[in-house]
């Protein structure tokens, strides 16, 4: 006979007997309201985890602003796998709220993940930290208060913000302007985040007696999945048609688990299923640290009252949400409601979707334009020369090639500055080129070897009556860091060392010797102190721009004394990066109607014991979006601008199957989540009996 059969069943109830009455129990005393923030509806409790959220986001946003650029130029990654590690890292930090959900929710409870866990061990503490901070402040509000709750989730997003904005402005700053054994300061730019965690324990610490801390209710991620394994196995071992079905495919699970467990499994399913597109979003949203920081190393952060960093650039996010997010509550959805348009959470998120696919599109326009204004590369079997000469007299300059055919004739005066490159084009990826070099009468015949895809400088010098010359590699490109790359050559009879700034130093041989490129912080250099063996002197360098290559001759005239030539190799970044502030923009009101919406729905929508479970799947959304990034970082093997299309048009498409899905979504009001209390009858003392409910299977 099958188990699950439909049987018929008479049920007997014993009323209870008793000899005697039962004392009534005394009224419990009525609980004492937590105390209110100045008279208002909102918990005290509540100031205390928001000040923790602004301490703890400085501390994670304030160590990402420098991440990339860590990666970049102190660890020597390419662009590639510094985006790939940053990403990695990032979705690393949004996978572990899974486990600090589980053992929240099953074990420690909220307030004792978030202080001893979460706040104690940075690495794994952001798993204990993002998904009960805000399901925990949601706590502390009554249900009568729903108003007041909603609004906190604006307030702790502000929050969020408050520190990000703060973190990202200044740590760039700590990183940049301040030197630590002759190279930016990662130590302080890492180390001042950490200090922050600390305070934030602290703050946290002293609001524990106010705060209202719900029991663990059980290994609820276990029963979870348990009861979603044997609703399943169930169904398939009674697949038989004669078998009635079930309205929902978890009733299944009817036999083993109680009613209220099954009914908060469905609604926390119906949301899960609505969380598939929303990776997506993410992977667009976290590309400003990233992808984003890389296109503001090639723009020019000269704004006039001020000079941005590359990496200060993502300061504009969390200043505009700041901005946004009031702007938003208090004025246009008010006002889109008040023309009767019924603007649901689900339809702020796929408009905030849209906002971002605009974004990217808009990103890959600016980068369209930067490639425009950047100085052209070459390509297989090419390289671009330029001379330079230092002879102090004219010089008719034939590049020959291996058939002895001219491929390049210049008329060269004294120290002329070269507007741009020539480009040569080689028979293989590495030639001998001859050079022709006449100089008053006299002639010259040199043979230099260059390989492609690199930039030279033939650099003619006089000794005497006599030139000659030689062949030095060039930077290959503008610097990818937004700073600027100097190099020296010293016609002096005597070596120099020179200090630019206050750790970097460099030496330049006699007779002219070349030195090596370093890198310094764009800024006027108008004295720049200079050593020989018997002599200290300075050299003005004037305005080192954004991204440029300048080449300096050190030279020593009768008229003007020891003085720097100045030749820009590469020019400097032309495009401003306030053409970054649209993007910037529509991100962010995109971030303030998808996130924001999505964190207060994803409280609203989730059964009571599974509020830090649903969090950390919101969380998890992120985590997959990062994923996503480091693929396609990884071996799209696109350029920059057609990778930003590429993830616009993903997130447009998305978005149209994230509105099909949220058309059919009915929302769960608060009310609908609490099944009806399962009648139960109380074991009596004394003489009454023990009563059970009796079933005869007939």
């Amino acid at each position: 006979m099958n188990p699950f059969q439909k049987n018929e069943s008479k049920e007997t109830l014993f009323s209870p007997v008793s000899t005697e009455e039962v004392p009534p129990r005394p009224p419990s005393p009525p609980k004492k309201p937590p105390p209110k923030i100045c008279g208002s509806n909102y918990p005290l409790s509540i100031a205390f985890i928001v000040v923790n959220e602004f301490c703890e986001r400085f501390s994670y946003y304030g160590m990402k602003a420098v991440l990339t650029l860590y990666f970049l130029y102190f660890l020597h990654w390419s662009e590639d796998t510094s985006t790939s590690v940053y990403h990695a890292f990032s979705s690393l930090c949004y996978f572990t709220p899974i486990l600090g959900a589980a053992i929240a929710d099953s074990w420690l409870g909220k307030f004792k993940v978030l202080s001893l866990v979460g706040l104690s061990l940075i690495a794994l503490g952001t798993g204990g930290i993002k998904p009960c901070v805000a399901a925990f402040g949601g706590d502390q509000f009554e249900e009568k208060h729903a108003e007041e709750r909603t609004r906190y989730f604006s307030v702790f997003y502000l929050s969020i913000n408050a520190g990000s904005l703060i973190s990202t402005f200044i740590t760039p700053m700590l990183r940049g302007d301040v030197q630590c054994f002759g190279e930016d300061c990662y130590a302080l730019a890492f180390g001042v985040p950490g200090l922050l965690m600390v305070i934030a324990l602290v703050v946290f610490a002293m609001g524990s007696k106010m705060y209202k801390k719900p029991p663990p209710e059980g290994n609820i991620v276990a029963q979870v999945f348990k009861c979603i394994w044997f609703a399943l196995s169930n169904r398939f071992k009674n697949r038989s048609g004669d078998i009635p079905t079930r309205q929902h495919w978890l009733d299944w699970a009817a036999e083993k688990y109680p009613k209220q467990l099954i009914m908060d499994v469905k609604a926390l399913t119906r949301v899960l299923f609505l969380y598939i597109p929303l990776p997506m979003f993410w992977a667009l949203l976290d590309q400003q640290g990233s992808r984003w920081t890389l296109q503001a190393t090639k723009m020019n952060g000269n704004l006039g009252l001020f000079v941005l960093q590359p990496d200060q650039m993502q300061v504009l996010n969390p200043f505009l949400v700041l901005v946004f997010i009031p702007l938003f509550d208090l004025a246009i959805y008010r006002l889109i409601s008040k023309c009767g348009i019924n603007f649901s959470s689900l339809r702020k998120m796929a408009v905030g979707m849209i906002l971002a696919c605009l974004a990217f599109a808009v990103a890959a326009a600016v980068e369209i334009k930067i490639n425009g204004m950047a100085p052209p590369q070459p390509g297989p079997q090419e390289i671009f020369l330029q001379v330079l000469n230092l002879a102090d007299d004219e010089v008719k300059v034939t590049v020959l090639g291996n058939e002895n055919n001219s491929l390049l004739v210049e008329s060269i005066k004294s120290f002329q500055k070269i507007p741009h490159y020539s480009k040569l084009h080689l028979k293989t990826k590495s030639q001998d080129f001859y050079f022709h070099l006449k100089y008053h009468n006299s002639s010259v015949y040199t043979e230099h070897s260059v390989e492609e895809k690199n930039w030279y400088s033939l650099i003619i010098r006089e000794d005497g009556k006599h030139i000659s010359s030689m062949m030095v590699k060039d930077v290959e490109g503008k610097t990818t860091n937004g700073m600027t790359a100097v190099r020296f050559i010293n016609t002096l009879h005597k070596d120099v060392n020179i200090s630019v700034g206050t750790d970097i130093s460099l030496s330049v041989g006699e007779d002219y010797g070349v030195s090596a490129y370093r890198t310094v912080q764009r800024g006027e250099y108008p004295a720049v102190h200079c050593r020989t063996e018997d002599k200290d002197f300075s050299l003005n360098l004037g305005l080192l721009d954004f991204g440029a290559s300048y080449l300096f001759v050190i030279t020593n005239s009768t008229s003007q004394g020891l003085q720097a030539w100045k030749m820009e190799d590469i020019p400097a970044n032309k495009m401003s990066i306030a053409w970054q502030l649209p993007q910037y923009a529509l991100v962010t009101a995109g971030e303030v109607m998808f996130s924001v919406t999505g964190l207060e729905f994803s409280y609203s929508q989730a059964p009571s014991s599974m509020k830090s479970v649903l969090q950390a799947a919101w969380l998890l959304t992120v985590a997959v979006g990062n994923i996503i990034v480091l693929v396609v970082a990884q071996f799209s093997g696109l350029v920059q601008w057609a990778e930003f299309i590429l993830f616009s048009c993903l997130l447009l498409a998305v978005c149209l199957i994230f509105s099909i899905m949220g058309y059919y979504y009915v929302p769960v009001k608060p009310e609908d989540m609490q099944g009806p209390a399962d009648k139960q009858i109380p074991h009596i003392q004394g003489d009454m009996i023990n009563l059970e409910t009796k079933k005869t299977r007939l």
